[in-house]
């Protein structure tokens, strides 16, 4: 299927979207009513068996598949389709996305949905369940208007990417190493720009053990836990290389239990980012060999690399170009950025597959008390990841 500026296809998907506009943010409205954080099973089955249901009433799916997370933390969301009509032997193409939000349970009770000054605000309808509902509305638009995608397509929400996705990102990782290419339904960076890099995360905790003593009446006899930790704090965050993206913080720190006791125990919280897998290793080797200062004192690394980088590759590079090609025949002009927030995204992209992120819907406050979409963007952006899904 191939877009271009005033194609009648291109025509055919807008006004097929602003036809189903009510209809889309009905379904938004109801998901986002439904509280689904992180680790909640039951939000979660809900917004699952919510999806599932409107699946089936569109007509969109070859199979859908509900998978457990361990632990009671949520269900995991697989729907395939168009696998009879893609060609024989055709690699897939992936849409990758989330249910959970970082809003605990009772966010819903103080920030109801509402629409006002062209923007819907409510707790996680950013970031991500519009897009969510967009998705699978971009597959019934396919079969609504008889516009075959050339691959399958393979739908997956985790439940649980807001926390380190420790289930999820199996079954992204095994779907990204079937795929041809994988379109991350994330927000995307402003100005609706795509995202064709994200750096890594690591989260690693620095642990030292010293030795208790009285501060005023024997003081030598201790070994300060919080000084050896203050002179690691400043070498850990010497290892920050801004000029290639690489940083360092130093997030929390607990130690000591009363001012006149010599501090045996402290502890600090490490987060890093960088835009490299040889970033990552350097991150790596340096905190996890740091040596004491203090000969007397014992150091404990924990934690670790979370999410490996999303390189821009020339794959990449090229993806985003049909892309931006694909959006101008929408009347959309398709930017793209490098962000230092980590998605599912990063762990496809260390499968080997080419990924392209932020295809999700306009809008502001991820995480945040304003999170919200731009309603005039949810036409465009579901004609977008349509033409996208027929292009590739």
């Amino acid at each position: 299927m191939s877009f271009y500026p005033n194609s009648p296809d291109a025509g055919r998907l807008l006004r097929h979207f602003e036809e189903r506009r009510g209809e889309i943010l009905s379904l938004t409205r109801r998901l986002c009513e439904i509280e689904s954080p992180s680790g909640d099973g039951e939000g979660s089955a809900a917004a699952v068996r919510l999806l599932s249901e409107a699946a089936e009433s569109l007509k969109v799916a070859d199979s859908i598949e509900r998978v457990p997370a361990p632990g009671g933390y949520g269900e995991h969301f697989v729907l395939r389709a168009f696998g009879n009509e893609a060609g024989e032997g055709a690699r897939p193409l992936v849409l990758l996305g989330h249910t959970d939000t970082v809003h605990p349970r009772g966010t819903l009770a103080s920030r109801t949905w509402r629409e006002e000054d062209g923007r819907i605000h409510a707790p996680g309808v950013y970031d991500m369940k519009a897009a969510c509902v967009v998705a699978l509305e971009a597959l019934a638009a396919c079969r609504a208007l008889g516009l075959t995608p050339r691959r399958p397509v393979v739908l997956l929400l985790t439940c649980d990417e807001e926390s380190g996705s420790y289930s999820g990102r199996e079954l992204v990782e095994r779907e990204a190493r079937r795929a041809e290419c994988v379109l991350v339904l994330e927000p995307p960076a402003p100005g609706g720009r795509a995202k064709t890099a994200r750096k890594g995360t690591g989260i690693f905790k620095l642990s030292v053990e010293g030795r208790a003593a009285h501060a005023g009446l024997e003081p030598e006899k201790g070994v300060s836990a919080v000084l050896e930790l203050a002179r690691q704090i400043e070498r850990v965050h010497s290892l920050a290389r801004t000029e290639v993206g690489t940083t360092v913080n130093v997030g929390t720190v607990k130690g000591g239990t009363h001012a006149n006791v010599v501090p045996a125990e402290a502890s600090a919280e490490i987060d890093v980012r960088f835009s490299t897998a040889e970033e990552a290793r350097r991150l790596d080797e340096a905190i996890r060999g740091l040596t004491p200062f203090d000969t007397r004192a014992r150091l404990g690394v924990g934690g670790g690399i979370n999410r490996p980088p999303m390189e821009r590759t020339p794959a990449v590079a090229s993806l985003f170009q049909r892309a931006q090609g694909v959006a101008a025949s929408l009347g959309i002009e398709l930017g793209e950025a490098s962000v230092g927030g980590a998605s599912d995204g990063n762990f496809a992209a260390a499968c080997g597959a080419t990924v392209l992120d932020g295809l999700g819907i306009d809008g502001d406050g991820a995480h945040a008390e304003h999170e919200h979409i731009h309603a005039d963007a949810v036409v465009r952006r579901a004609a977008l990841l349509t033409a996208l899904i027929l292009s590739l």
